[in-house]
């Protein structure tokens, strides 16, 4: 039984798309003393790495950046939160997921090797590298063919976004990268074996992007040989030879941190740090929610849908249904959107007009407010537009990256603010969707929470969700709750908690704020949901659908 440690202080990293965000905690009470973000230099490269152009979709990063931000954050929060290094008891992290890298038995990225830095498979392939469309494709054509466990468990797909996507893109396009590759793991678990010095997997990821999953009901299991084999003849050992290693469950201590990066970050060395996480799952228990019945909606540049059950069902279009994935103890769902806030920063960023700009400065405010503002004033269906929430692709219920979006009733007297409600609306429906998948399957809904920067920055959205789902939609009481939860998960690994729930009973603030359903907009939002799910299995379930026919004549187009 580990010994509960005198010092209090527990520091949460957040590993995002853009940028790393810490946040320094009172293990005690959930106080926040101190928070810090660093952005990565590179940002997503996309387009072309150097002088070599990347696949349409691609998207990687470089890991060099991770550890730049890391050695901001953490020094940061010590500084802001007037906190010694040796006064902090543990760390926790968590990463968008999932991001995968290829790298030496040393845990050196393939990208920092000179001979292989100019092959794009060398780098990070970030969570919206969709170009491995085919490969998903291929693998769910096998899988489905071979009756393969993993396919039920993820919905009946298996997506483009995922781990053994990426790896077959590799083997494919790169087998020379491929070879080279001693290991091909997730950030979030490199992330951890650079700090800890040990390489370890974490359940959640594993189980959720990687196809460890209960085989016929008992003992976890990858998919056998022969499937791997049947993908490419080079991956008929992939799971002993390039993924082997002990995968930890969440809050335990995968080692402690080394000197070496103790230095660097200004703490103890020594001091337990948890096992990896995946980003969104950070932020349920940071949300207070630990038990079954409840959904969570990490709600950002994608969003996440999180729920805690009692026991497994097989839900269409779901990421997975894990045991211990989420909360140690309960099987854990989840669900998603790849294109939420992403989508709407497109539009502002591409569709706002100069008149909106003009606006928007004499007003003193940012386009999303001023579009915001004015959106506000319209009734549901008074813009005669409605959209599907698919700027990039479907990730449930359809799990399809190539799919698009589609805006319908368009007329000469449409303003951006209409349009910018149609979409607001469309993730709305989309999540509606997603809702009315698990409850078919007949798993409660008992309670949703929101958390995440559009759940605290847009409330014309946060309303229009509460009126889309006719629930109440609690938001969670802290900001950066990924952050937070890697924060708690990292005080019950230092056993200052002796377990998640009751880190989320002493440390989870209570929620900031609770949006009711308008019963007077919802035969009107009922009528518009009828007409989305049409156009959603119109456009999304035939795979000769106006959008698969033209997604074929643009690649032949180039």
């Amino acid at each position: 039984m580990r010994r509960a440690t005198q010092s209090p202080y527990v520091i949460g990293i957040d590993f995002g798309t853009l940028s790393a965000r810490a946040i320094l905690v009172d293990a005690r009470n959930g106080r926040e003393l101190a928070s810090a973000i660093s952005e990565y230099p590179h940002g997503v490269i996309e387009g072309s790495l150097g002088k070599t152009p990347l696949k349409s979709q691609s998207a990687l990063q470089d890991p060099r950046d991770y550890l730049h931000a890391l050695k901001e954050v953490v020094p940061a929060v010590l500084r802001k939160g007037k906190i010694r290094g040796d006064q902090v008891a543990g760390l926790g992290t968590d990463f968008t997921s999932c991001t995968v890298l290829p790298v030496f038995a040393n845990g050196e990225p393939l990208s920092f090797d000179k001979g292989l830095a100019k092959n794009p498979h060398s780098w990070v392939k970030l969570w919206k590298h969709h170009a491995a469309q085919p490969e998903a494709d291929l693998i769910n054509e096998i899988g489905q063919r071979r009756s393969e466990q993993f396919i039920p468990t993820y919905g009946g797909k298996y997506s483009s976004e995922w781990f053994f996507s990426k790896v077959l893109e590799t083997v494919r396009e790169a087998p020379q990268v491929y070879r080279a590759a001693d290991r091909f793991i997730e950030a979030g678990d490199w992330i951890v074996w650079r700090l800890t010095g040990r390489e370890t997997r974490n359940v959640s990821a594993a189980g959720f992007k990687g196809m460890r999953v209960h085989a016929n009901g008992s003992d976890w299991a990858y998919p056998s040989a022969e499937f791997f084999a049947e993908l490419h003849p080079e991956l008929a050992r992939v799971v002993e030879e390039k993924i082997s290693g002990p995968v930890l469950g969440l809050g335990s201590s995968a080692g402690g941190l080394t000197a070496e990066w103790a230095e660097a970050l200004r703490l103890r060395p020594g001091i337990p740090v948890a096992t990896g996480n995946i980003d969104a799952h950070a932020g349920v228990p940071a949300c207070g929610v630990t038990k079954p019945g409840s959904l969570v909606m990490i709600m950002g540049t994608s969003t996440c849908h999180l729920l805690i059950g009692e026991q497994k069902q097989e839900v269409e279009g779901i990421c997975g249904v894990v045991q211990d994935g989420i909360v140690p103890g309960c099987w854990g769902y989840e669900a998603g959107q790849a294109g939420v806030g992403d989508m709407l920063g497109w539009f502002v960023d591409h569709r706002a007009p100069k008149y909106v700009h003009d606006e928007a400065r004499r007003k003193g405010l940012s386009i999303h407010d001023l579009f915001s503002e004015q959106a506000a004033k319209l009734r549901p269906g008074e813009s005669g537009l409605l959209a599907l929430d698919w700027w990039n692709g479907n990730r449930s219920v359809l799990v399809d990256a190539d799919l698009a979006g589609v805006l319908v009733g368009l007329t000469l007297q449409t303003r951006p603010h209409e349009i910018y409600r149609a979409l607001i609306e469309a993730t709305a429906f989309g999540t509606r969707q997603i809702v009315n998948a698990f409850t078919s399957k007949g798993i409660a809904i008992d309670e949703i929470f929101a958390c995440g920067g559009l759940a605290q920055k847009n409330p014309l959205l946060m309303q229009i969700y509460a009126d889309v789902l006719q629930r109440p939609i609690k938001v969670a009481g802290v900001q950066e709750a990924s952050a937070f939860g890697a924060a708690m998960f990292g005080a019950v690994a230092a056993g200052i908690h002796p377990d998640i729930h009751a880190a989320a009973s002493k440390m989870a603030p209570r929620p900031k704020k609770t949006y009711k359903p308008n019963a007077e907009n919802r035969a009107l939002y009922d009528a518009l949901f009828m007409e989305y799910d049409k156009l959603h299995d119109y456009f999304g379930r035939d795979k000769n659908s106006v959008l698969k026919k033209l997604l074929r004549i643009r690649r032949k187009g180039k």
